[in-house]
């Protein structure tokens, strides 16, 4: 970061600890602030982090392998096949979840699930027969027990709501999500803080209890164009909204 100087300061930290890092630096409103929700391409490139069903590794997926977080192979041996399927259903949207989960529970009876390969293995082997999905048959179960193991969806809310209040008047917060569950949680939060003031417009104060304090900017999600995908294909599932803080 070194031709940044010190206009660039790096913090080794959990987004929901946002305010409270802004606060032990001093800083007070800012005029923007960007959330890329993504897993980081080094992450999953690195075979030793266990985040792709591609390459033959540990089946960690922890966003933060030094925290003291359990692993995806603690969840995947440990939880009961009832709410494996759930999981699988919650966080992957996967359609074959009761299935996946019946082979996974079938499976690590004869042997603990260890590496990513043989879970790939086992949610293929499981999935229903058909034309050639446009998806591998184990992203969705990879995603949902990836999310499960970081806590990806817990306090998204309150985290975006607590940036927006942090802005200046004016300042913009951008979010970037790469699925449907992440992008529904940005749009519903945007949607509850934004002005909802439903009071006539001759009184001079809002009445009603419903002022709001933002102002939703992106009413559809921003989608990458055929050149960006081009480019980078990782960005093909990518969506950015953006919200603007009121004076209010």
């Amino acid at each position: 970061m070194q031709p940044f100087g010190d206009r660039v300061v790096l913090q080794h930290a959990d987004f929901r600890e946002l305010p409270v890092l802004l606060d032990r630096a001093g800083l007070g409103p800012v005029d923007g602030a960007v959330l890329d929700l993504g897993v980081s391409s080094m992450q999953i490139d690195d075979p030793g982090r266990g985040f792709s069903f591609l390459k033959d590794g540990p089946l960690d997926m922890r966003m933060d392998p030094t925290g003291t977080g359990g692993t995806a192979a603690d969840l995947v041996n440990t939880l009961s096949e009832r709410n494996l399927a759930r999981l699988l259903r919650r966080f992957g949207e996967e359609p074959a979840a009761g299935a996946i989960a019946h082979a996974i529970v079938r499976e690590r009876s004869r042997a603990p699930i260890t590496s990513t390969t043989r879970l790939a293995a086992i949610v293929t082997d499981a999935a229903p027969r058909g034309p050639q999905p446009r998806l591998h048959q184990a992203t969705r179960t990879f995603q949902a027990i990836r999310i499960a193991v970081n806590a990806e969806l817990e306090g998204l809310d309150t985290a975006i709501e607590a940036l927006v209040r942090r802005l200046r008047p004016g300042g913009r917060l951008a979010i970037i999500s790469f699925h449907s569950l992440e992008d529904r949680i940005a749009k519903q939060t945007f949607r509850a803080i934004e002005r909802h003031c439903v009071c006539p417009p001759r009184l001079p104060i809002c009445a009603c209890g419903r002022p709001g304090f933002a102002r939703v900017l992106t009413r559809r999600p921003i989608r990458p164009g055929a050149p960006e995908i081009q480019d980078n294909p990782r960005s093909r599932s990518a969506r950015l909204r953006v919200v603007e803080r009121l004076s209010r």
